[in-house]
């Protein structure tokens, strides 16, 4: 049998753990297949597109900057790719055509969302940090949660601006103001990748914030960023983004396998040891 070969197109891919994530899960349920980091400009995603065509490739995640910039080469985008116009995961489906789905909302529901009782969340005041590929799968699970009091910054304003044009009920804070408005947030998420591994990190700490703040931080590697230690430090209850990443890969494993795989304490620790 021919092994299946799968992977991530991205850039600056060293810090994805996407493959030790699906090797693991091919291993554990008998499949011959292989997955690993796919490096490309923008101008090679056709090639990458065609390689699904023919079969080269069974399958594909997208991260930045390319979660948008695919979609144009695609049959059909489906379901939350179609309502965030955000694809992290494609196929080809059974009439050969090439589908782009977002599995990023249901890891972010699975992951964060669904541990809270709606109306525990509805009447919080949410800001999200950043704009690029994650922000409208976030937004998306939330505005499904009807939760309406949603603010966005980004360092580049044209950014939020576009954002806003799909969710025109969130409010842009300009990014040199987070710092003053912050005490005004219930939830303050992450969605930026400040912080992740071999990457840029924070310049400055929020330190104004309500004592019963929540903070989700969708960076993985590490799972804890300088931010995250900040309010861990201060009692606050965090989150980082290990749970998402499992779950959405999860999703997308079950879209092209058609199993859907175990997400336990086993794997997490071989995540996790993948980390050190």
């Amino acid at each position: 049998m021919i092994e299946k070969q799968y992977g991530i197109i991205g850039k600056s891919l060293s810090y994805s753990l996407s493959p030790n994530l699906h090797n693991f899960w091919f291993k554990k349920n008998n499949l011959k297949a292989n997955y690993s980091l796919i490096e490309i400009e923008s101008e090679q995603i056709k090639d990458v597109i065609d390689k699904i065509r023919t079969k080269k490739l069974c399958g594909i995640n997208v991260t930045i900057p390319y979660k948008q910039k695919i979609i144009p080469y695609l049959d059909l985008i489906v379901n939350d790719a179609k309502e965030t116009y955000s694809v992290n995961t494609v196929y080809l489906n059974n009439e050969n055509k090439v589908v782009g789905e977002n599995s990023d909302v249901y890891g972010f529901e699975k992951s964060f969302i669904n541990k809270f009782n709606n109306i525990d969340l509805i009447e919080k005041n949410f800001l999200i940090l950043g704009a690029g590929g994650v922000i409208p799968s976030l937004i998306y699970a939330l505005k499904k949660k009807r939760i309406k009091k949603i603010f966005i910054s980004n360092r580049t304003l044209q950014k939020a601006e576009n954002i806003k044009k799909k969710f025109p009920f969130i409010e842009i804070i300009p990014w040199e103001a987070i710092l003053e408005k912050s005490e005004n947030m219930d939830v303050i998420i992450n969605g930026t990748s400040l912080g992740t591994k071999n990457s840029t990190d924070f310049e400055t700490l929020i330190m104004k914030f309500k004592s019963d703040l929540i903070y989700y931080d969708v960076v993985y590697n590490p799972l804890e960023t300088k931010m995250l230690k900040n309010f861990k430090k201060k009692q606050i209850i965090t989150f980082n983004g290990l749970e998402m990443f499992l779950y959405q890969g999860q999703r997308s494993f079950s879209l092209w396998s058609k199993i859907t795989p175990s997400v336990d304490e086993e794997l997490k620790k071989e995540i996790i040891s993948a980390l050190n």
